[in-house]
């Protein structure tokens, strides 16, 4: 569990309630029913309305990465590409069978199948590559997805204020209601602003963050799996495959 996200969404939310607490205001002025409904509704509907339903599911999926983001696996297959580049040369391609059939990601048993298979390099990585390629553009539609709710949200903020106000106007003869129906028309602008700049956004460069590292976890994959069709040294490779390590490991 990934605590700063909880931590973020925490200080930020607290941070909008605290400041009006302590400006004399109320809690209860940020609750209104009507406003959530109109902002959250209209967003999430707009959201869907433009998103195919294998994209949305996707992407309701990955929001789990928010929580729990993908582990950093570099230092470890780095050191399982080694460890295959060694048995190959004592066994030859044929003798890393076992390691396929027991390796669970699917991306690396399928480069690995290649390999043994006796493809050529050049032939490999072009396989592998377009394989992770179409995974980042998957990975980066999810993303867009919440990065699109927070193009919307403000937007409905602003209507669902508009409509308030159409409200408060209908009571013009009761001065006595202005004040408090300007003050409640406006508080759908406050939930639109706050759910995109407070959540939605932030959703989305964290899955971006996380979209990075994917990325650069299987392009050092790509690179092992190729230097050992290509019959690189062990030892070479591993000096190569450092570079994509994060500093801290390195």
């Amino acid at each position: 569990m990934d605590a700063l996200s909880l931590i973020g969404i925490v200080i930020g939310f607290a941070a909008v309630f605290g400041g009006n607490y302590l400006d004399g205001g109320q809690i209860s002025t940020f609750l209104n029913l009507p406003a959530a409904v109109i902002v959250v509704g209209g967003t999430v509907g707009a959201a869907v309305l433009q998103t195919p339903r294998g994209q949305l599911r996707y992407a309701l999926h990955r929001l789990r990465w928010v929580i729990y983001p993908p582990k950093s696996a570099a230092h470890s297959e780095r050191n399982k590409i080694v460890e295959w580049a060694k048995q190959a040369r004592r066994l030859g391609l044929l003798g890393l069978e076992e390691n396929a059939e027991r390796e669970a990601d699917l991306f690396v048993q399928r480069g690995l199948q290649m390999l043994i298979d006796g493809g050529e390099p050049e032939h490999i990585r072009n396989a592998m590559e377009t394989d992770s390629l179409l995974r980042e553009q998957r990975d980066i539609e999810a993303a867009r997805f919440y990065e699109s709710m927070g193009g919307y949200a403000p937007t409905i903020g602003i209507i669902g204020a508009v409509m308030g106000l159409i409200h408060v106007m209908q009571h013009l003869t009761e001065p006595e209601r202005l004040g408090p129906g300007i003050a409640v028309a406006f508080v759908a602008t406050i939930y639109g602003v706050g759910l995109a700049n407070l959540f939605l956004l932030p959703v989305a460069e964290k899955l971006r963050s996380c979209i990075k590292m994917e990325v650069k976890n299987r392009a050092l994959i790509i690179e092992g799996i190729v230097s050992i069709a290509e019959g690189v040294n062990p030892r070479a490779i591993e000096r190569k495959l450092d570079s994509y390590l994060p500093e801290e490991m390195a």
